[in-house]
């Protein structure tokens, strides 16, 4: 049997260079960083964005505290660590904050991935740079706690190894339920 040997006679494409340089992990079309101050702006985008399609299923006061606002944004840059997902044009399109409790357990809050770019793995990279971030201040424990509307981010999180603690708070008079992982 002989053995035949393609040859492409015509260039590639700039959209099939891109593909090939994506899958050999050669090109991103966003990186992860370290929120700043000046991200304030773009992450209250992006929050506000990704949760729109549930505001009607919370409180004014839970979507308030969901998606924050310029003032409650700098306090939370100032309590938690947060990073932000940025496209090559420096546009926040994904954000995540993560803090220690105590010595050995981090909490998670505000996971927002513009609903363009869902999907294309901006939100495990984030997860996972927040993850390391905390095993790194020495946690062995993370949690985040998630609302009953939001279905598909509880699918991640279990995805990616949290379950459900069984503990249930008020969220401004919504259940919170909490998940947990070990690092």
């Amino acid at each position: 049997m002989k053995l035949r040997i393609w040859r492409r006679e015509e260039p590639l494409t700039l959209c099939e260079n891109l593909r090939i340089a994506m899958a050999r992990g050669q090109l991103s079309l966003f990186t992860i960083r370290k929120a700043q101050a000046d991200d304030a702006r773009g992450m209250l985008d992006c929050l506000k964005t990704a949760f729109e399609p549930y505001r009607t299923s919370y409180t004014p006061e839970g979507f308030r505290d969901t998606v924050l606002t310029p003032e409650t944004i700098h306090t939370r840059l100032a309590t938690m660590t947060a990073f932000v997902a940025a496209d090559r044009s420096g546009r926040v399109i994904g954000t995540v904050a993560g803090g220690t409790v105590d010595r050995s357990e981090g909490h998670l809050r505000g996971m927002a991935v513009l609903p363009d770019w869902q999907g294309r793995g901006v939100a495990e990279r984030l997860l996972t740079i927040v993850e390391d971030h905390l095993r790194r201040l020495g946690c062995s424990r993370v949690t985040l706690d998630t609302t009953q509307p939001l279905q598909r981010a509880a699918g991640f999180y279990r995805k990616h190894g949290y379950r459900s603690s069984g503990k249930v708070g008020d969220f401004f008079g919504m259940p919170l339920f909490e998940y947990v992982k070990e690092l």
